[in-house]
């Protein structure tokens, strides 16, 4: 290949990856809800923050929410941090995995206690009033120790915070990575392509010609 043909080549290929870069950013700006309205959440206690599993649920408007007691790895619970209206029926569901568990408020306006259990299918419900309105901590007894914490948020007269916003390019969490970050992927492959792209064409116009095509010199 002469070396002006290649410039055209290599002009377009590097432009072609630019463009499909930018195109990959756009959309994972999109998806991971960039230049959107943030989100606004409960404030939680630094226990139930680093309790496992971490996942999350606006629960408000609904009449009843079930919670799982032996999520995840069988020593969370999920949804882990929960925000309901007063009246809304909270109902624990043991899933039998991670040995026995029970659900006890340790800190916070709202008082509920199970037994402890490791049956499969058990259930325990409570249902939240006025008097609930606030965040409880509670947990799991048995697996304190090892981070089986979570929250349950009543009503509106609470701590809030705003998440979310302005994108930076990266989930809130990790548990929230998917798709978007599978675009950040694609945009790195993008780059290299043209790093290798402009390395090639150095390579060209100092000798002449490809190393496949002879030793350079040729026109």
């Amino acid at each position: 290949m002469k070396r002006r043909e290649f410039m055209r080549t290599a002009g377009g290929s590097a432009a072609a990856a630019t463009a499909a870069t930018a195109a990959t950013g756009s959309a994972a700006a999109q998806e991971d809800g960039g230049g959107g309205g943030a989100e606004v959440r409960p404030v939680w206690p630094s226990a139930v923050e680093s309790g496992n599993l971490g996942t999350y649920l606006d629960a408000r408007g609904q009449d009843e929410v079930t919670i799982s007691v032996g999520a995840g790895d069988g020593l969370a619970f999920g949804p882990t941090k929960v925000w309901v209206d007063p009246g809304t029926t909270v109902i624990w569901e043991w899933t039998g995995n991670g040995g026995d568990h029970n659900v006890h408020a340790v800190e916070g306006p709202a008082s509920f206690e199970s037994q402890i259990t490791g049956e499969g299918g058990f259930t325990f419900e409570y249902e939240t009033s006025e008097e609930d309105a606030g965040i409880t901590h509670y947990q799991c007894d048995p697996h304190a120790q090892v981070g089986m914490h979570a929250g349950l948020a009543v009503g509106e007269d609470i701590e809030t915070e705003e998440v979310g916003g302005a994108n930076t390019g990266w989930p809130e969490s990790v548990h929230d990575i998917g798709v978007p970050l599978h675009a950040h992927w694609v945009g790195l492959v993008s780059g290299v392509a043209i790093t290798l792209t402009l390395a090639f064409t150095f390579y060209v116009l100092k000798y002449g010609e490809s190393a496949h095509s002879g030793h350079g010199g040729g026109r």
